[in-house]
């Protein structure tokens, strides 16, 4: 696996990409040989174990102390106005980082919300850097939105539960991680379209992964305050037991997508790379067509190969320009529910 861009410039502990995770930012250390007599290994085992759970304990009471301080947290920067926030979350106890990007002047903005990628493991998830998801972020801004991209809690300094478990292959429950997901992004949704500079009507929800598999389970949403979303490569538990092409449980995935299908109200639009190996355009053109099949509608695309894993191509500039012209269809399709402008 080729590493994604967005690690280039995150300060991670972890030195090499692990295959079989639902993120491009999770990185581990190489494991070598040691000469040393089983009982320093298993010392050191006991000790890495502590330390790690040091870490978790530290971030997440980081993370609870910060939900009353809700809002920005630092002044506005460059490009497109980037400041950092702290949003609501489901857990009262845990605040949600976020990053916002906005265009000049006052507003109100269409809001646009960008839901990350994931990965079950939970030390690798305590190391994940903030998402940004910059060449998304900038194209949306150039197009007139407001661009929250908020860390969901679990992850990296957000830290907390870890809400949108999807437990192990034999087990699977693709709908509750998928509608864990959706809370979670309605949650900062809300917040923002409380805010002056934002339009209370209108927004948009862009999910990678995971981040959009929980964007599907949105899709029952008001169609007057979600009007569209956007998925890139939308599932969970791709790169089952490390092998490219292979899905946990992949038809209880194609019937949970039936079932946020029911009551879907906001139109999809579903795009995939044809070299995406986590979640094939097969597959995801099977998901689509049980989300459909549940009541749901969605725009099906199958864009051209993206970089080396085209799972990643929303993090890239070269993977946006390629899906720019099926997200400028997407903009431009009638918005349902009557919303005015404010």
């Amino acid at each position: 696996m080729v590493p994604s861009p967005a690690e280039t410039s995150a300060e991670i502990a972890f030195t090499k990409k692990c295959s079989g995770f639902d993120s491009p930012w999770v990185l581990c250390s190489p494991i070598r040989k040691s000469s040393a007599p089983l009982a320093s290994g298993k010392f050191m085992q006991s000790f890495k174990a502590l330390l790690a759970l040091f870490v978790l304990g530290a971030v997440w009471t980081q993370a609870a102390a910060a939900q009353g301080r809700l809002g920005p947290q630092a002044a506005e920067a460059e490009p497109n106005r980037e400041q950092q926030w702290l949003v609501p979350s489901p857990d009262p106890d845990t605040a949600a980082h976020a990053v916002l990007f906005r265009p000049p002047g006052d507003g109100p903005f269409r809001l646009a919300v960008i839901a990350h990628a994931s990965v079950q493991n939970v030390l690798r998830r305590a190391q994940m850097p903030q998402p940004e998801y910059r060449a998304l972020a900038a194209w949306l801004v150039a197009r007139g939105f407001a661009v929250l991209v908020p860390e969901r809690p679990g992850h990296g300094a957000t830290g907390g539960k870890y809400l949108e478990d999807q437990r192990g292959c034999d087990e699977a429950d693709y709908s509750h991680s998928g509608s864990a997901t959706a809370e979670e992004i309605s949650a900062a949704l809300n917040y923002l379209r409380g805010q002056s500079f934002i339009r209370p009507d209108g927004a948009i929800v862009l999910g990678h992964s995971a981040g959009g598999w929980g964007a599907l389970a949105l899709a029952g949403a008001d169609p007057a305050v979600v009007s569209g979303i956007v998925v890139f490569a939308a599932g969970r538990g791709g790169h089952a037991n490390d092998f490219p092409n292979q899905v946990c449980a992949p038809h209880t995935l194609i019937s949970s997508a039936a079932e946020f299908g029911h009551g879907a109200r906001v139109p999809v639009t579903w795009l995939v790379a044809a070299n995406d190996s986590y979640f094939s355009p097969d597959l995801s053109r099977k998901l689509a067509d049980a989300f459909r099949g549940g009541g749901g509608k969605a725009d099906f695309h199958v864009l051209a190969a993206s970089g080396s894993e085209g799972h990643w191509l929303p993090e890239t500039e070269a993977g946006v320009k390629i899906a720019s012209p099926e997200m400028d269809r997407a903009l431009k399709a009638p918005r349902l529910g009557g919303a005015s402008k404010r």
